[in-house]
């Protein structure tokens, strides 16, 4: 099975042959940002799936805030062009996660912190420790504290 990063490069090929200006400068810039991903640091290293899964995360949130700043500067059509440059990122990103799933995930990672003494606001790191590596790249992080602190609070 190829990596997603050989997905990608393919699919930029893909994207040239068929004319899809919007795809093929995405796809440029992702593969881009995985480059400089790769070459940052000490050493160069060749990144995983989930490290570049990681890389269009950060992209992919780069898209929805560049939109929502362009909506809000009354720039429909810019909006709009993140907006367009988000749908071909999220191809390749996994599946979210269901608001259900999420809260379910959450609920038990506070009911083993609870277990071993924790609770209330304070047992906010525990439960964050417990739910990253479980919805990583499957949901944003942002969404996954204000959960965190709501069900905390209860």
């Amino acid at each position: 099975m190829a990596s997603l990063k050989e997905t990608l490069q393919a699919d930029v090929k893909a994207a040239m042959l068929s004319k899809d200006t919007i795809a093929l400068s995405t796809l440029r810039m992702v593969l881009s940002a995985i480059t400089n991903e790769e070459v940052s640091g000490k050493e160069a290293r060749e990144l995983t799936d989930p490290d570049v899964v990681t890389v269009l995360n950060r992209e992919a949130k780069k898209r929805r805030e560049a939109s929502a700043a362009y909506t809000e500067a009354n720039r429909p059509e810019l909006a709009e062009t993140e907006e367009n440059e988000l749908a071909v990122i999220k191809k390749y990103l996994p599946e979210e996660l269901s608001s259900a799933e999420l809260e379910s995930i959450i609920s038990a990672a506070i009911t083993t912190t609870a277990e071993a003494g924790q609770t209330g606001p304070s047992a906010m790191g525990s439960v964050m420790k417990i739910v990253q590596p479980q919805v990583a790249g499957r949901a944003d992080g942002g969404q996954v504290a204000n959960l965190v602190k709501q069900l905390l609070a209860q």
